[in-house]
C-alpha cells in the first residue's frame, strides 16, 4: 500500500510516476485529495482568522454584532470553507481529468477518464501548494490560477507520455 508521504513526494518531485498511480484504488487517491483540500481549508482559516480576508466596510453596528456572535462564526466559516474547498479541487481535479482524456487521444495512448482523474487528482499537488505559497507572498491571484493551470497540463502531458499506447491496427 502507497503511504500519503509517498504519494505527495512522487507527485513534486516525480512526474512521471504519476501515470503508474493511475491503477490506484479511488479510495486512496480520494483520500489524498481531502489531504490537499485540508491544507487549503486550514490556510484559508487561518487568514479569516488573522483578518486577512477582512473587507474595507466599517459599520459600527455590524462589528459589534459579529464579535458579539464570534462564537457561533467561527465553526460555521470553517464548515464553510472546508466544503467550499471541496468542491471547487473535486471540480478542478474533473476539469483536468477530462483535459487529460483529450491529451490521450491527441497522443494516442490508452486510458479511460476514471484513470486520468487519478492522475489530475495528484497532478494538482503543485498548482495547489503554489496557490497558498502565492497568497502568501501577496502575489495576484491571476497569477498563481494561471501558473497553476500550466504547471498542471504539463504534469499531464508528462505523465500522459508513460501510459501504454494504442496498437496501430
Amino acid at each position: 500500500m502507497v503511504k500519503h508521504s509517498q504519494l505527495i513526494i512522487d507527485s513534486l518531485v516525480h512526474p512521471k510516476k504519476l501515470a503508474a498511480y493511475r491503477l490506484l484504488t479511488i479510495g486512496k487517491t480520494i483520500q489524498y485529495v481531502f489531504l490537499l483540500i485540508a491544507v487549503v481549508t486550514i490556510y484559508s482559516f487561518f487568514q479569516f482568522l488573522t483578518g486577512v480576508t477582512e473587507t474595507s466596510y466599517n459599520f459600527t453596528g455590524l462589528t459589534e454584532y459579529v464579535k458579539d456572535i464570534q462564537w457561533l462564526l467561527y465553526p460555521f466559516a470553517f464548515v464553510l470553507l472546508t466544503l467550499t474547498s471541496t468542491i471547487l479541487i473535486f471540480i478542478r481535479v474533473s476539469i483536468y481529468a477530462f483535459v487529460g482524456v483529450i491529451l490521450l487521444k491527441v497522443m494516442h495512448r490508452r486510458g479511460e477518464y476514471r484513470h486520468m482523474w487519478r492522475t489530475a487528482a495528484l497532478a494538482i499537488t503543485w498548482s495547489t501548494l503554489l496557490t497558498v505559497l502565492l497568497s502568501i507572498l501577496k502575489i495576484s491571484s491571476i497569477v498563481s490560477t494561471i501558473l497553476g493551470i500550466l504547471i498542471t497540463i504539463i504534469l499531464l502531458i508528462l505523465a500522459s507520455t508513460k501510459y501504454p499506447k494504442i496498437p496501430k491496427k
